[in-house]
Order: C-alpha cells, then sequence, then structure tokens
C-alpha cells in the first residue's frame, strides 16, 4: 500500500526479494497539470509495469474494496507513504499490517519527518519499521536504521537516501517476521516524556515563509528543509522567490535583516539577524528553477 516514488522502491525491493505480491493498492488517478490531465501514482505505474493485481480505492471502509481485499489472501500487509487506515483494514492479514516511516520513532511521527529534521538541524536521522495500531506513528517497534544527514544535505538528498535505505529495512522486516524472529517493543518515549518529542506536521504555506528577523543557521536549515517541494521563499519587488540553495556567511551584517545586497551579476544576499543568507539557486514566481548568476543575469 503507497503511492509516490518513494513507496517504489520498498515495492520493488520485494520483489526483487522474491516475494509474492498478492496486490498493490494505491490512490485514485486525479488530474493533475497545467491540462489537469488523469495522471497515475508512481505506484500504480510500477504495479501495471510488472502486472501486479492493482486496487484503487476512493474510501477505504467501502464494502467491495474491503471484498476485494480480503480476496487476495495476503498474510502480510506493507505500508509505505499511504494513506492512514481504519482498523478494519490493517488488521486483516495473520501476521497484521506493517509501516514504514522516514524516522527514528518516537521522533517526528506526522507527515513530514524527512523536512522537519532538516529543517530542526538534525545531524541524524533514520527508518522505522512498526505495526500499525490506533494511534497514527505509535505501533510496536519492528526494526530502525540510522544514517547522518550532511550539513549541505537537503529534504529531497535526504529522501533519495532514506528511500533505498528503508526498501532494504522492509526486506529485512518482512524476513523478519516470517522467520519469527523479530520482538515488538513499545515505542520508548524519551526524557520529558511526549514533551520530549519532536512532531512533523503537515508543512503549510505560512511554514514556508522566510523570516529574515531569525538567525542564518536556522534560516539555512529552513531552506535545505523545505527543497526541493515544497520550497521556502520570500519576496522580491512584490513576487515570490522561492529560494532552493543558499549559503550562510555569519557575522554582523550591514544592512538591516530583510535587506537584500548584490552586484546584480555573481551574488545576492539577504542580511538575517546574524549575519547574510547567500542565495544559490532561485526560482521567481512564473519563472524556471536557476542558479544566481543566471537569474541575476536576466533579472532587473
Amino acid at each position: 500500500m503507497g503511492t509516490p516514488e518513494f513507496a517504489v522502491a520498498s515495492l520493488d525491493a520485494l520483489v526483487r526479494a522474491g516475494y509474492l505480491i498478492a496486490g498493490v493498492v494505491t490512490a485514485p488517478d486525479k488530474p493533475a497539470g497545467r491540462g489537469m490531465q488523469m495522471s497515475e501514482s508512481a505506484v500504480k505505474k510500477y504495479a501495471n509495469q510488472h502486472g501486479l493485481t492493482l486496487l484503487q480505492p476512493e474510501k477505504l471502509k467501502d464494502k467491495q474494496f474491503l471484498d476485494s481485499l480480503r480476496s487476495l489472501h495476503a498474510d502480510l500487509q506493507v505500508v509505505v507513504a499511504f494513506r492512514m487506515l481504519p482498523e478494519v483494514v490493517w488488521n486483516m492479514p495473520r501476521l497484521g499490517t506493517i509501516n514504514l516511516h522516514g524516522s527514528l520513532l518516537p521522533q517526528y511521527r506526522g507527515a513530514a519527518p524527512i523536512n522537519w529534521a532538516v529543517i530542526h538541524g538534525e545531524k541524524e536521522t533514520g527508518v522505522t519499521t512498526f505495526k500499525l495500531q490506533h494511534d497514527i506513528d505509535t505501533g510496536n517497534i519492528l526494526m530502525q536504521e540510522r544514517f547522518p544527514i550532511g550539513d549541505q544535505e537537503t529534504a529531497g538528498d535526504v529522501h533519495d537516501r532514506m528511500k533505498e535505505i528503508g526498501a532494504r529495512l522492509v526486506v529485512r522486516t518482512v524476513e523478519g517476521l516470517i522467520a519469527g524472529t523479530l520482538t515488538e517493543r513499545p515505542q520508548i518515549e524519551v526524557s520529558g516524556g511526549e514533551a520530549g518529542i519532536k512532531h512533523a506536521p503537515k508543512i503549510f504555506t505560512e511554514t514556508c515563509r522566510i523570516d529574515w528577523n531569525r538567525p542564518v543557521a536556522e534560516i539555512y536549515d529552513l531552506i535545505r528543509g523545505l527543497s526541493p517541494f515544497p520550497g521556502a521563499f520570500t519576496q522580491l519587488d512584490g513576487k515570490v522567490l522561492k529560494v532552493y540553495r543558499s549559503e550562510k556567511e555569519p557575522g554582523i551584517p550591514s544592512v538591516p535583516a530583510g535587506q537584500l545586497v548584490t552586484d546584480k551579476k555573481t551574488f545576492l544576499k539577504f542580511a538575517a539577524a546574524d549575519g547574510m543568507i547567500r542565495l544559490e539557486e532561485v526560482q521567481l514566481e512564473g519563472k524556471r528553477k536557476m542558479k544566481i548568476e543566471d537569474f541575476l543575469r536576466g533579472y532587473r
């Protein structure tokens, strides 16, 4: 059960490992792009290419869907980047349902764990497989794997590494469940209890707005954590300017926070609370993404 490209890596790893995929459940087709053409999910495309049985329910409690799901007689359901499941679905297989989550649970429960880990300047993240239960991202942990986050890595960079690491962990988890060698363990609350847990809620437009009164390190991490999607942004001459890559220049800024400095050829910087943020890759509203030198060459 999955929808985006992130989920395809795990499905492909299970196929390559020789497991019988009883069926694939993904989101219904939806209109996308300027022409609003019907678009298929990445998981659907993969399933069709490999001749896998496919289900695309509008509603997960629909009787027809539930009957079709039961008819697959799956021993185990694997969820990667999908919707929240009702109990009638996750409790159906004899081995239950496992989920791959893009963090070291219980930290960063929620919809955007990769983004928030980078936004918060974490030096390490990981992937967790766990058994689904009622409350989202709270089930018993099966396996975890840690890996570092580079100082210059964006959320997109971490995503691309994580989908492969996660795919391998899914296969190892399935192997362990079949062999009976895995021990479920409750999620251990960190020091401070619930108050010590960082959450990863859905990201809204206001999260993406750059506040130039903040420290340079915080702004730099926000830009990394929202790149390439949905993108941190500021205003330039009344238009939205998205920033995908930047550099930190700590020190006392020579102009007030939020004011820009440029030589109109090679650099464009914004003043922050304790230094400057040098923009490296940007996209002005209505234009394509480009390196700052190319942007300055065409912008007056």
